[in-house]
């Protein structure tokens, strides 16, 4: 199974909203990037999915699972864009920053770190286990 890193402005979706939707989570729309399009497209129920809250605290702070795969954006006008549907897990007991994701050797090459604006991102299974580990989670 696959990895993966999802990002929300904590203003307008933050983690404590998702944990909030429950079991029957919600849907994660808005991206309008091919890339991380395909990435969603990509993404599988039961996959298990990094929860970034961006501009704000700019950290990891839980993990969220796919529930429902991709399917179209209602909130897409062009009708070219898609979601899923994720509901949360676990949050962390100790949130990681993007200041120590950078700094940290075993995520030097990190897509986080090497391309920080990509909404939706892989993470690799290596990544996976170490941010874990930081954010006190321990059987991810």
């Amino acid at each position: 199974m696959a990895h993966w890193l999802v990002k929300s402005e904590p203003a307008k979706w933050s983690f404590d909203d998702q944990i909030a939707a429950g079991d029957k989570g919600t849907f994660w729309n808005g991206v309008r990037n091919h890339v991380a399009k395909q990435n969603l497209m990509a993404m599988q129920v039961g996959e298990r999915v990094f929860f970034y809250h961006s501009n704000e605290g700019k950290e990891i702070v839980g993990i969220v699972e796919v529930i429902k795969p991709y399917y179209p954006d209602h909130t897409d006008a062009t009708n070219k864009f898609g979601m899923v549907d994720l509901k949360a897990v676990e949050a962390f007991s100790t949130s990681v920053t993007l200041e120590a994701v950078k700094t940290d050797p075993a995520l030097a090459d990190m897509m986080l770190v090497k391309n920080s604006r990509l909404s939706v991102q892989p993470v690799t299974e290596a990544e996976w286990r170490h941010v874990c580990r930081l954010g006190g989670v321990r059987n991810a």
